[in-house]
């Protein structure tokens, strides 16, 4: 095989599903791709791979699964690059540090769904800080009065009220009329 012509992705398949184990000349290539690195040191490597962490770290998505799949912790060398992306952040608290990761929240806060999920599962109680994102959404709205705030939520029903099916089951859970 020539190794020239070779991408990262061409050469993590041909090592996992041809050699079915390490291919130390093509390395180098797939090293150049933090998404096929970080499959290629979870899948053939199965651990760590510290001369390709440099390149994984660059990319959230990928340094969240090698946290996820490789390490299997924090990985704290790389939250900074994780907490740059709303939905890799949300998925690191979620996963790996199971509590809120302030560091993270301006983030997370970007995105009205994960800022609910966040409030949801990981604070168990309400998010202020967010509230004004969540309440774009009729559905996020009634979501977070409902399994958040546990009742009434005046400063969102003026949006709840935009869509009838949320307003329905806002009025008839949360409202009882």
């Amino acid at each position: 095989m020539n190794l020239e012509k070779l991408d990262p992705k061409a050469a993590y398949e041909h090592a996992y599903n041809v050699i079915k184990g390490r291919w130390p000349e093509a390395e180098a290539v797939i090293m150049t791709n933090p998404e096929w690195a970080s499959l290629y040191a979870y899948k053939v490597i199965k651990g760590r791979w510290p001369e390709a962490e440099a390149v994984i770290i660059s990319d959230p998505e990928s340094a969240y699964w090698y946290a996820h799949n490789v390490i299997k912790s924090r990985w704290f060398e790389a939250e900074a690059t994780i907490m740059t992306s709303p939905v890799w952040a949300y998925w690191y608290v979620y996963y790996l540090i199971r509590d809120r990761w302030p560091k993270a929240e301006a983030a997370i806060m970007t995105n009205p769904e994960l800022s609910y999920w966040y409030a949801y599962d990981v604070i168990k109680d309400r998010w202020p800080e967010a509230e004004a994102a969540i309440m774009t959404n009729p559905r996020l709205a009634y979501w977070y009065a409902f399994d958040v705030i546990k009742g009434r939520w005046p400063e969102a029903e003026e949006i709840i009220k935009t869509d009838a099916d949320w307003f329905d089951k806002y009025r008839k859970n949360i409202l009882k009329t």
